[in-house]
């Protein structure tokens, strides 16, 4: 039979589950209207999907975050499950933003028109979204199954998006070149920069929620260090 302290803890973790697949979902369909533009039939759709999906998650943030301050003031939790609880903290604080970029990244792409520039720097974009959702992915894997190594290969692969996010900038330059649109270039640029800061400030976070898995596994705290 478990105690209620143990009971506090599994419901904490439970909700912590459903509250990062809900913020990995939103990571997918925003890969859907990526790939598909904000021209098609179901982006209006995801879009609505999307809408629906930040306000469950914002509810569940605040969920989360009275179930850790009770969990500590009436249970009193042993040093592990502190780790465990304050890397908890963290990740959610650093998931609710990633879900909020994600609407801010589906706000730029409706604004880009006309397509053409989009269109032609999409597989980049693309790639760049992908490895930021497979490190925030792997870096929720590390925290809930203390996997040290998922978290370590999260943090050393930061350094990828924004070397993706550098050559992409310079690529937009080059096709921005044509004085009769510049206007509308430059706003598409705007745009397109806002869409790949995003994305980098994404595999940001998933930095973050590595290092609070490894608080969570090791107690040692890795923020600012360098990983070997």
């Amino acid at each position: 039979m478990t105690s209620k302290k143990e009971d506090a803890l599994n419901s904490l973790m439970s909700d912590f589950t459903e509250f990062a697949n809900l913020v990995l979902h939103q990571l997918d369909l925003l890969e859907k209207i990526i790939i598909n533009g904000n021209s098609s039939t179901s982006a209006n759709d995801i879009v609505t999907e999307m809408a629906s999906n930040e306000k469950k998650i914002d509810k569940l943030e605040v969920k989360i975050s009275d179930k850790i301050v009770n969990t500590i003031v009436l249970y009193q939790p042993v040093a592990t499950d502190i780790r465990k609880i304050f890397a908890c903290f963290r990740i959610v604080n650093s998931l609710e933003r990633i879900g909020d970029m994600a609407i801010t990244i589906q706000n730029y792409i409706q604004s880009i028109k006309p397509l053409k520039i989009y269109d032609e720097l999409n597989d980049a974009i693309t790639n760049m979204l992908m490895n930021s959702t497979n490190m925030v992915t792997k870096a929720v894997l590390a925290f809930s199954n203390d996997d040290k190594e998922y978290a370590i290969w999260t943090i050393k692969n930061d350094t990828v998006v924004d070397d993706m996010n550098k050559k992409m900038l310079k690529k937009a330059v080059k096709k921005s070149t044509d004085n009769d649109e510049n206007k509308q270039l430059l706003m598409n640029f705007i745009n397109m920069h806002g869409i790949v800061t995003n994305i980098e400030r994404i595999a940001g976070h998933a930095t973050n929620i590595a290092e609070a898995a490894i608080y969570s596994i090791e107690g040692k705290d890795i923020r600012h260090k360098q990983i070997e």
